[in-house]
């Protein structure tokens, strides 16, 4: 089989909590053994609503650890902050003259985020869907692992890339696939099992985040919500072994709060339930706590190392940058000869 090429990213906005480790990061580490992997902090996104300087630095910097303590390969796989690879950004404009604005106007997400507003939001809020598409297509990666809610952003990448092949007359950018996880990575609000895990919800109660101390976990999942009934049997389960969506309907925090444990400790739902059916939820959250302290604590301890060694870990993403622009230029090369650029002093290449 030919090797897969994937671009990973997180804005370097909020905490890091649960739903991104399990959603995301700690999926990414499996994919590196038999894939070519990037993973980048994309903090060129995160500007396209207001970021104080400093915090911009300090959550950059945290994200790129937790990428590392979680058990990525830097010296296999590159991690950089994206801002550092000029090539996204010079990429970003061409691609910008390649898509339509009909096709950013109908991008779900910038219609949530600009709400009623339109006229005062940002231009990159509207644009950086072609920035997505930069990213992805700069290391012709083949796969990008996303959300459901994601997926939109993929479609758009294919049809602005597909756009610049026929333009061109030549099959020159990958058609990149989106890599969707499986059911349990969607983590919810601790506080409404409706919504997602969020870095945006207003109360800190509503997520753990990576850096959570031991009593702040347990006071969290203590206060999480729940109901008056005890855990469900495994009985209630699909015939594949995952909530009916009565369940998710009636019982959201419930099916969440299940889901968590099964993720974290690796164990399918019906294990977890055969274990808990019956069980007080008292009873429950006092295990789930101890599984996400032991789960996590390594993962704190080595973020917490590498945050306190400021320069390793600058130096880490300065040879993640080194490594992405080797790739990242060549593609921008390869796309100046195509349009018709002339190239008389970049160095880069």
């Amino acid at each position: 089989m030919q090797q897969k090429i994937i671009l990973s990213g997180v804005q370097p906005t909020g905490n890091l909590h649960l739903g991104n480790y399990l959603g995301a990061i700690r999926n990414w580490v499996g994919l590196q053994a038999k894939n070519q992997c990037y993973f980048t902090v994309v903090d060129l996104h995160a500007i396209t609503v207001w970021q104080d300087p400093k915090h911009l630095q300090q959550q950059t910097r945290e994200i790129a650890a937790a990428f590392i303590a979680a058990g990525i390969d830097v010296h296999q796989h590159p991690v950089f902050n994206q801002s550092q690879v000029e090539a996204h950004a010079r990429l970003a404009w061409i691609l910008s003259c390649i898509a339509r604005v009909g096709w950013l106007n109908r991008m779900i997400q910038f219609r949530e985020k600009a709400g009623k507003d339109r006229e005062n939001v940002s231009v990159g809020l509207l644009t950086y869907p072609t920035l997505m598409a930069a990213d992805i297509l700069l290391y012709q990666a083949t796969h990008v692992p996303v959300g459901e809610d994601q997926k939109q952003h993929i479609e758009l990448t294919r049809d602005i890339a597909q756009k610049f092949n026929n333009d061109f007359g030549i099959s020159y950018f990958t058609m990149p696939e989106p890599m969707i996880n499986g059911p349990a990575t969607r983590v919810m609000s601790l506080r409404d099992g409706t919504k997602k895990m969020s870095k945006s919800d207003p109360s800190d109660y509503s997520r753990i985040n990576l850096l959570d101390t031991t009593d702040l976990i347990q006071d969290k999942i203590r206060k999480a919500k729940t109901d008056m009934y005890p855990i469900p049997d495994p009985g209630i389960l699909d015939n594949n072994g995952q909530f009916t969506s009565d369940l998710k309907d009636t019982r959201p925090e419930v099916v969440n709060l299940l889901n968590i444990y099964s993720a974290v400790a690796n164990q399918p739902l019906h294990l977890v339930m055969n274990e808990f059916a019956g069980r007080e939820f008292s009873f429950f959250k006092n295990r789930l706590t101890d599984l996400l302290v032991h789960h996590l604590t390594p993962i704190q301890k080595k973020m917490s190392d590498l945050l306190n060694d400021r320069n390793n870990l600058d130096t880490i993403l300065r040879d993640g940058v080194e490594k992405a622009r080797k790739t990242a230029n060549k593609t921008l090369h390869d796309v100046h000869k195509i349009v018709g650029f002339i190239e008389t002093g970049y160095k880069n290449f």
